[in-house]
């Protein structure tokens, strides 16, 4: 399923950009999600999604496949599993920005989405309707961090912003030893440190707030085949 959002920053092009491949720092502006731990380049982390009184929690990682700084392109792959395994979504998304006049930018989001489970079952209507108002949300969120720290900035108060992440978690005597046995003689690779995040927890998306009338239109079906069923059982017992 191929789904394509654009949103506008505002901000000069080269500073949004910089903003917009941080994914640490743009983390807290995306609705659902929770960045945990970054290892390397791979940033993990949970989504997490309910429907009515059904709830999921898709647990994965992301990392870039291709970023290009000059062009202001970039390529995110990301995985996740349903903590519960009711399904699993991968989806690699294509980011471009492009220059509105000088102080402002669109950023067009290409995403190739495949999910299985129950929140598959939703169809392309229902992911198209959410997805769009994700995005909107995701600007909104965005534009008032970039405005809270530019207030910050005129203030003084930039080097004043509390840390959401633990100490880097160093490797293990036995970790290091292990990871040099491996190496050919000679070469010393380095040890990849995981920096675990405390961020506060994520508010779950409420997919039938932001997509409602496309998965009442899949609901409906099925609500309406289970009062013919009802009345046609109870017409039989009579």
């Amino acid at each position: 399923m191929e789904l394509v959002n654009e949103f506008t920053v505002n901000r000069p092009i080269d500073e949004a950009w910089a903003v917009l491949t941080d994914i640490e720092r743009i983390a807290p502006c995306l609705p659902g999600a929770q960045l945990q731990e970054i290892e390397g380049e791979h940033y993990r982390g949970v989504v997490k999604v309910k429907v009515g009184p059904i709830s999921a929690a898709l647990k994965g990682e992301a990392h870039f496949v291709e970023r290009d700084d000059a062009n202001h392109r970039a390529v995110l792959k990301g995985d996740g599993r349903d903590t519960k395994g009711n399904g699993n979504a991968s989806a690699l998304i294509t980011a471009s920005l492009e220059q509105l006049d000088a102080t402002s930018a669109k950023c067009v989001v290409h995403t190739d989405l495949n999910m299985t489970g129950k929140v598959a079952q939703f169809g392309r209507g229902a992911l198209g309707d959410i997805s769009s108002k994700l995005m909107q949300q995701f600007a909104k969120n965005l534009d008032e961090m970039l405005a809270k720290d530019s207030s910050a900035n005129a203030n003084g108060d930039a080097d004043a912003k509390p840390s959401t992440e633990a100490p880097a978690a160093a490797a293990t005597p036995a970790a290091k030893a292990e990871l040099k046995a491996e190496q050919p003689a000679g070469e010393q690779a380095p040890v990849t440190e995981k920096r675990i995040i405390n961020g506060p927890a994520a508010e779950p998306i409420d997919a039938f707030s932001l997509g409602g009338s496309a998965i009442l239109k899949r609901l409906l079906p099925l609500v309406g085949g289970l009062v013919i069923l009802l009345i046609a059982l109870k017409r039989r017992k009579k």
